[in-house]
């Protein structure tokens, strides 16, 4: 009777123990089956993610593309905008620059011949309107000349000549060389600087144009030697001796204005 018992208890305790297994079987089959489907879910969501942030990152990267690419077709075109700017101004001061060589050239040339026609009008009237240097003054090339009435110092011509605004008589070139031995002037002051050490007389020449001219200060003269012009030759003597003066001034241009108005009618 108490094996029957033994063996009762023990056929219960093993059913019991494989219902335990059985259901435990199925719990863990459930927990994995439910983990796995968590987990499929995960990894979708995870797939989705990076499908989304990979269609965005090449959505992003399209837009860029095509911004980038806009910017640079306009910044291209800026490029071509100014490069043609550039050369239209090139042109534009090239074609000016011509036009104002070409206005300078036919100025010149204008001023020109204004001065030779009124130079031939001076010729025939000394006091022709025309005439660029002021009036009983003679014109020579490109100077004046004005000649003082009586007899002055050296000191007080180079001032008279200067409240003129001019100069005493030098000579510069050689036209102005040949000019002054054809007028065969006696006894005018020269403009040459003060010497403290006599000088003898020299014929005029070339050599002239290297001398000093006078540029300084007139004070304190007594005892110097200065120059003056007899004839084709030059000479020194004390400089407060008294000689007469030619006082000289670079000439005006001459206005074609008074060419033209004194042209005779139906000269042109």
């Amino acid at each position: 009777m108490s094996e029957e018992t033994v063996h009762a208890d023990l056929t219960f305790q093993d059913s019991h123990k494989k219902e335990e297994t059985q259901m435990s079987d199925k719990c863990e089959g459930k927990v994995s089956s439910a983990a796995s489907h968590s987990q499929r879910k995960t990894v979708i969501i995870l797939i989705l993610l990076c499908l989304l942030r990979f269609i965005g990152v090449v959505i992003i990267g399209g837009i860029f593309y095509t911004s980038s690419e806009t910017e640079m077709k306009k910044s291209s075109q800026l490029q071509s905008l100014k490069e043609e700017l550039q050369r239209n101004i090139s042109l534009e001061l090239m074609y000016n620059c011509n036009d104002s060589k070409k206005i300078q050239y036919l100025s010149t040339m204008l001023q020109n011949i204004a001065t030779q026609l009124c130079q031939e009008l001076y010729n025939k009237d000394p006091e022709h309107k025309c005439k660029p240097c002021p009036k009983g003054s003679q014109w020579y090339k490109n100077s004046c000349y004005s000649e003082a009435n009586g007899y002055k110092t050296w000191q007080e011509s180079v001032k008279f000549c200067s409240s003129r605004n001019a100069s005493l008589l030098k000579v510069k070139n050689k036209d102005e060389l040949e000019f002054l031995k054809s007028k065969k002037l006696r006894g005018y002051w020269l403009a040459l600087s003060p010497r403290e050490d006599y000088r003898d007389s020299e014929t005029l020449s070339e050599k002239m144009f290297l001398s000093e001219w006078f540029e300084g200060s007139t004070d304190d003269l007594n005892g110097m030697y200065c120059g003056f012009i007899d004839r084709v030759r030059f000479y020194y003597t004390y400089c407060t001796d008294q000689n007469k003066i030619i006082c000289e001034k670079t000439a005006s241009k001459v206005q074609v204005e008074s060419v033209l108005n004194g042209l005779p009618d139906g000269s042109l």
